[in-house]
Parts: C-alpha cells; sequence; structure tokens
C-alpha cells in the first residue's frame, strides 16, 4: 500500500487554515459556521482553535463572526522591516521633491503574486492597493517591475500560473516586461485596480537571499498623461538608487 503522509500538527494545520481564510475574505467575517465548513471540522474544535487564535490576538471576534486581529499587523510590520529598503523607504520617500506628495508603495514578489508591505500616504484621498493585498504580478506596475528582473523562462511560468480575470495575451505582457527593461520604470494602465495607474521600478537587493522588491507610485488615470508617468518613472529610479546597499553602489 502506498505510505499516506500524516500531518504531524493537524491542530496548528488548522489554525493556520483559519487565518488564511480571514485574509482571502477580503475583510469580511467569517462565522464559526463558515469556519468549520471550510476546514472539515467539528464547530467545537473549530471554536477551541479559534479561542487560541483570539487570545493570541490573532483574530477577533466580531458580531457576525471572525476577523484577522491586529497581532496579524505587528507581525507583517516585523516582516518587512526584516528589509533594509523597507526601513529606509519612509525617510528617503518624504526628502524626495517629487514623491513625497504621492502615494508610493512597496511590493514583495510571492510566487506570481505582488505582495504590499509598504505605504507613504502622500496624498488627501487614498489611492493604490492596501497593505497586505496580493495581486496578480502581470497586472500590476510593481509586478512587472519585479518581473522585469527575472530571466525569460521564469516570467513565462509565472504568466502560465496566473489565473485572474481579464488577464491580458501572454505575448502583451511580456512586451510591457521588455519596455520596462528597455526604459528602466513599468506603467500599469489600471489594470491592477480600475481607475489606478501604476508606475514603478524593482528594488537591488541588499543581500542574495531578500526576495524580489519592487517601489511603485499610484496615480488617478485622469493624471496618467505621458509627462507625469517620466516624471514619476525618473523620480523612482532616483529614489530606488538611495535604496540600494551603499556597499554595492558605484563609487562616483
Amino acid at each position: 500500500m502506498p505510505e499516506t503522509t500524516r500531518d504531524p500538527a493537524p491542530a496548528v494545520t488548522r489554525a493556520l487554515r483559519v487565518l488564511e481564510l480571514l485574509e482571502q475574505s477580503g475583510g469580511a467575517p467569517l462565522s464559526l459556521s463558515d469556519l468549520a465548513r471550510a476546514l472539515g471540522a467539528a464547530k467545537s474544535s473549530t471554536s477551541n482553535i479559534c479561542a487560541v487564535l483570539e487570545d493570541g490576538g490573532m483574530i477577533r471576534r466580531v458580531e457576525a463572526g471572525y476577523r484577522l486581529g491586529r497581532r496579524t499587523a505587528e507581525l507583517g510590520g516585523a516582516f518587512a522591516h526584516e528589509f533594509n529598503q523597507i526601513r529606509e523607504f519612509y525617510g528617503v520617500v518624504e526628502a524626495d521633491p517629487v514623491l513625497r506628495g504621492e502615494v508610493v508603495q512597496v511590493a514583495m514578489l510571492d510566487g506570481e503574486y505582488s505582495l504590499y508591505l509598504a505605504r507613504h500616504e502622500g496624498r488627501a484621498h487614498r489611492l493604490g492597493t492596501p497593505l497586505g493585498s496580493r495581486l496578480a504580478a502581470v497586472t500590476t506596475g510593481a509586478g512587472l517591475a519585479m518581473l522585469s528582473r527575472l530571466d525569460d523562462t521564469r516570467v513565462d511560468e509565472a504568466i502560465a500560473r496566473t489565473e485572474a480575470p481579464d488577464l491580458p495575451p501572454a505575448e502583451q505582457i511580456r512586451t510591457q516586461i521588455a519596455e520596462t527593461r528597455e526604459r528602466g520604470w513599468s506603467v500599469d494602465p489600471g489594470r491592477g485596480l480600475s481607475g489606478i495607474w501604476g508606475v514603478a521600478v524593482p528594488l537591488e537587493p541588499w543581500r542574495p537571499t531578500d526576495p524580489p522588491l519592487a517601489l511603485g507610485v499610484a496615480l488617478p488615470a485622469a493624471e496618467a498623461d505621458e509627462q507625469t508617468i517620466e516624471r514619476l518613472g525618473r523620480a523612482a529610479l532616483g529614489v530606488a538608487a538611495q535604496l540600494t546597499n551603499p556597499f554595492l553602489r558605484p563609487a562616483g
């Protein structure tokens, strides 16, 4: 008989799944019955898991069920600050005369997704992608910027794995990546978020083990003329240069 892989810690696996389900709900609360059904577990054991997660601040109870708790934000912030670029990001952007008045974000490539880790709010009205969001990389400026640093084989793998509505043809995505490599910044014409354009540049890793990161600027589609896009792209390149490991910068 074939060997079966036994879960060494099923309660931990279910707890992680609860967190994943709440993350995927987009902020909508999930009831105990919803969670138990998704886990394929009894409500009593699901309730015990939720009680432990609630005590640890990982989830919180609301009238309609459960939502993610503040502790998840704290852990996410601690993870983001592992990267030197993010620790320096806020001060460098605030000092830049062009980008200080814009919405600027840092994203990480997570498989075929852009995961948003840090955000500078330079506008009175909120734009762009909320922290912690995961969007298909091929549909975002930040994702295209990060993919531009990968070889063509890995780019094709990311395109093949992506499942998203209204996905552009693969050849169009490849053209966008080629243009990004040529000019230094990517342009997202509102595919990641309707009505919001993005301009982004890749960030150089400080350490060989760092994942691909990118710095992106969000702007309303009505402002996304060619001159503005180039101005933001060049400013983003300048900020990215300042976020490079100083020991790896060329002399001069």
